[in-house]
């Protein structure tokens, strides 16, 4: 992939050295360590009131990390304007924006650009504290995506999912989230939660939501190769490897060694493989409409 061709996007902080956190010491409040004999009263007490508390030391515990591994606004920064990966990052998120700004002009609409935060280990974002182990995602109440460069690693080793149009598609695909925050169907599938709707399963809503996102991934390749003529041959192989080694079902298999449909939440590897080439087949969006496919 000719991915030096791409525009670099202004819009990407790096809060890698403010995500990674207090590490030992214990327990710690308000940047003071809990003793040993706090840990004994917080026993006592939980002994007295007939709490577990075991209960009450997690509690405190998920607390605590998150006080020392929040990141604030004042510990993120323009990420080093010579580190080969950030300066990839910088290039998707760029062509997506020029990509999706084209799309919604054509429709009389405005696209707002993300912001993609890069971290390490663990990131506080809107949507709450989240670790590099749930992979990349995106928050719709900030509007911003976040990423541990690591994953790109663990793409490569764990998944067997190398190339960088691999990671541009992981990339792509969380950009496809905020398309959807951004034309009201991410609000749709929160009020359908919040109305006790099935979310999970192999026709829920989040499969659908993210089988779009996919496909999404698959408009922007479209339009980004039409413009920029930067895949070599093998690129869209990488992004189908990747799309393949992390569905729902091969997933299951590897680590529970069965699969569990009713509890699907991103799609078949085969899905998944679809709808990506079903949007770059011909990078129409309205073709992406999973909420309306009798089947995926």
């Amino acid at each position: 992939m000719l991915w030096k061709k791409g525009r670099r996007s202004d819009n990407v902080v790096d809060a890698q050295d403010g995500a990674s956190g207090g590490g030992g010491g214990g327990f710690r409040i308000g940047g003071k360590g809990l003793s040993l004999g706090g840990v004994v009263l917080i026993v006592a007490f939980g002994l007295l009131t007939g709490q577990d508390p075991m209960q009450i030391l997690g509690q405190l515990a998920g607390q605590m990390e998150q006080q020392s591994t929040s990141v604030s606004p004042q510990t993120r920064q323009a990420p080093a304007a010579n580190d080969p990966q950030t300066d990839f990052v910088r290039a998707i998120l760029g062509d997506t924006e020029d990509t999706w700004r084209a799309i919604f002009a054509q429709s009389g609409r405005q696209y707002k650009d993300p912001t993609l935060v890069l971290f390490r280990g663990r990131v506080q974002s809107a949507c709450g504290l989240a670790s590099s182990a749930s992979g990349p995602f995106y928050c719709p109440a900030d509007q911003q995506v976040y990423l541990d460069l690591d994953f790109f690693r663990e793409m490569s080793q764990r998944f067997k999912a190398a190339g960088d149009f691999a990671q541009a598609y992981v990339i792509a695909h969380e950009v496809g989230h905020h398309v959807q925050t951004l034309l009201g169907i991410s609000a749709k599938i929160q009020t359908a939660r919040q109305q006790g709707q099935r979310m999970e399963g192999s026709n829920g809503l989040l499969v659908r939501q993210e089988l779009q996102a996919d496909c999404l991934a698959g408009v922007w390749a479209w339009h980004a190769q039409k413009r920029l003529n930067w895949l070599e041959p093998g690129d869209i192989e990488e992004a189908l490897t990747a799309a393949n080694a992390i569905g729902d079902d091969r997933l299951q298999q590897q680590s529970q060694g069965r699969v569990v449909p009713d509890s699907f939440t991103h799609g078949t590897s085969a899905q998944r493989v679809r709808w990506f080439k079903t949007g770059f087949a011909q990078g129409q969006i309205n073709q992406c409409d999973t909420f309306a496919a009798k089947s995926l």
